[in-house]
């Protein structure tokens, strides 16, 4: 199951609260600046319960965004509560790496179908509400990996390019109706991904190349996401590669 969480902050333009959907999955990204990542219900509790003691408003709903049925009717019940979904944060995902040959199938579909599908079906449900506000935005995290091909990754580098692709063929159809899209590639960034792969090879290939340098923390990439949507609405923050120092590909 994935966890779904929704919260209202203050962005351009100001003359209301935003309403950000955050779609997330198996990662903690963002979790300390913008309060918005969450994989275990324990953590989306805790999350709530800081935002609303301080005044905020959230709905917290857990969900499969690779379920498109599920992702309808998570924003119907947020509009229905908030009246309007301003930002969609797309940041749900799987890294199951290993070779080609001889994969798990399984795996490959498991990224596929939420590292792409769920990401468009969240875009796909929020459109219509966007359009008819004529303001929005959009925040797609990628990776790297959807620049950068290498053996042992290549589903989940092609799940990462079709974010890539998705994103900026979706700019340009929804450029006129005042709705922003962001892509952002985070490097290594000390999350639970590699946790998650199965094959062992590779895993432990993973754990040697995330030890070999210091790791972005999430409080980066949450910043990006908030220098992004925090701009004024004539800017248009279209993407933001961000690496660690040390990270050579």
């Amino acid at each position: 199951m994935q966890l779904i969480y929704w919260r209202e902050f203050s962005y351009e333009p100001r003359e209301h609260s935003a309403t950000a959907a955050v779609c997330n999955g198996n990662t903690n990204v963002g979790f300390i600046h913008c309060r918005i990542a969450a994989r275990r219900s324990d953590r989306l509790q805790d999350l709530e319960a800081r935002i609303t003691g301080t005044g905020g408003k959230a709905l917290s709903i857990i969900a499969d965004v690779s379920d498109e049925a599920q992702v309808e009717a998570l924003v119907n019940q947020t509009h229905a509560k908030f009246g309007r979904v301003d930002i969609l944060i797309n940041n749900a995902g799987v890294m199951l790496l290993g070779l080609i040959n001889g994969a798990d199938t399984e795996d490959w579909r498991r990224m596929i179908n939420l590292n792409v599908l769920g990401l468009m079906y969240a875009t796909h449900k929020v459109l219509p509400l966007m359009k008819a506000q004529s303001v929005g935005h959009i925040v797609n995290i990628s990776s790297v990996a959807g620049r950068v091909a290498n053996a042992g990754s290549g589903v989940y580098n092609a799940s990462k390019w079709a974010v890539g692709a998705f994103s900026e063929a979706l700019r340009k159809e929804v450029y006129q109706n005042n709705i922003r899209v962001t892509i952002i590639e985070p490097g290594l960034v000390a999350t639970e991904l590699p946790q998650h792969i199965t094959d062992s090879a590779a895993k432990e290939q993973a754990k040697n190349f995330y030890g070999s340098v210091k790791n972005l923390l999430s409080e980066d990439i949450a910043n990006a996401i908030v220098y992004a949507v925090t701009q004024p609405s004539h800017v248009n923050v279209n993407e933001i590669l961000i690496r660690p120092t040390e990270q050579e590909r």
